[in-house]
């Protein structure tokens, strides 16, 4: 039975989501199944039938990273590469469900709890997550864009699988 990371990665051609431990321990696999973060790893894919599933790459709109991402570059967040895109979703989650409020440092902490880093300490991921929940700015000075996605909207790294009905 295939893993939905295997899938995202080779058949969708979203190489984004990371296998770092395989077993759903580090966060490197992080994905967004109707709005929830989800180890990507220890999904079958039979088990995402209907659901909408969002990868790192359709943070990004039209092209353009989103303010998370922009502020992970911005800050120095993103290291080699391995956690971010778990990071980024996993903090895209956080951000949405904070309703335009900035979470705390210890809300964000606890929120990528299960995202590990062997790179940095933490702090510089933090405070990029804090500054996108600002709306931080661009290099440019140019203001950031929200996480929300238009509804309607389809993008890279957004799939919607056919939804089957069972019966109870």
């Amino acid at each position: 039975m295939k893993r939905l990371l295997d899938v995202l990665r080779e058949d969708c051609s979203l190489p984004g989501t990371k296998e770092g431990c395989g077993e759903g321990e580090c966060g490197a696999c992080s994905v967004l199944i109707d709005g929830r973060t989800v180890c990507s790893c220890l999904v079958p894919v039979v088990q995402v039938q209907g659901a909408r599933v969002v990868t790192v790459e359709g943070l990004a709109r039209a092209g353009r990273l989103s303010a998370l991402q922009r502020e992970f570059i911005q800050l120095g967040a993103a290291q080699c590469g391995i956690c971010t895109p778990g990071m980024l979703v996993t903090a895209a989650e956080l951000l949405r469900h904070a309703r335009g409020r900035v979470p705390s440092e210890e809300e964000v902490r606890e929120a990528l709890a299960g995202n590990l880093c062997r790179c940095t300490g933490y702090q510089k991921i933090v405070d990029a997550v804090r500054a996108a929940a600002r709306g931080g700015t661009s290099r440019n000075g140019a203001p950031a864009t929200r996480l929300a996605r238009a509804p309607g909207r389809s993008r890279a790294g957004t799939a919607r699988t056919k939804r089957s009905r069972r019966r109870r």
